[in-house]
């Protein structure tokens, strides 16, 4: 792997790495970086972090993660969002964060997925609703869906949620340049930072 990547660990329901994703588009182009994309499960990820479950949590904590918060940080990031917690966000994330590891555009679908989650409130666990996604990025959904549930991708989602898991990331979206962790999307400012100017360890 080159030295010039940015490492970026993310779910493909994650909402922060929604609103994040074209903060971290811009910064590679800037800097000609190359977006490494790592999606991992992520119940085990935060699990093993110790985060509490939303189940365990306040109504006024949720109301707050999924409403004030996200408000604005999309009226920061300039991105629609949906204006309630997705109807479909339990649904499991094999199968989309597959696809996004088995295109050879990962930006341009990891994206258009994200988005489809938290603007459309779509299912993306849904075998149609991933098919119209990957067309629409001018992608074969056909073969997409079925590298989704090969033996190779399944694979690279354990290894990429292996190590999320021995990396201690706390949750998603987090990223990496040359070995430090950034968490979170309102981290990118920081993150475009220590590309050009590493902090001190």
């Amino acid at each position: 792997m080159s030295d010039d990547v940015i490492e970026y660990f993310y779910s493909a329901h994650s909402a922060y790495a929604y609103l994040g994703a074209p903060k971290l588009a811009e910064i590679a182009r800037d800097t000609g970086w190359q977006v490494v994309h790592r999606p991992f499960d992520f119940l085990p990820v935060v699990d093993a972090a110790g985060a509490q479950s939303l189940k365990a949590r306040s109504p006024a904590h949720i109301d707050y993660f999924f409403g004030r918060e996200l408000s604005r940080w999309a009226q920061w990031r300039g991105l629609p969002i949906i204006s309630h917690r997705p109807t479909y966000h339990d649904n499991p994330l094999g199968t989309a964060n597959g696809m996004i590891i088995a295109s050879n555009t990962p930006d341009r679908i990891s994206f258009a997925i994200l988005q489809a989650h938290w603007r459309d409130d779509a299912d993306i666990a849904d075998a149609a609703t991933l098919l119209q996604i990957a067309h629409d990025c001018g992608e074969d959904g056909e073969a997409l869906l079925k590298a989704a549930s090969s033996d190779v991708v399944k694979a690279k989602h354990a290894t990429n949620t292996a190590e999320a898991i021995t990396r201690n990331l706390f949750g998603s979206p987090t990223y990496f340049v040359h070995g430090d962790m950034f968490y979170g999307q309102d981290r990118l400012e920081m993150l475009a930072r220590a590309i050009q100017h590493p902090f001190d360890p």
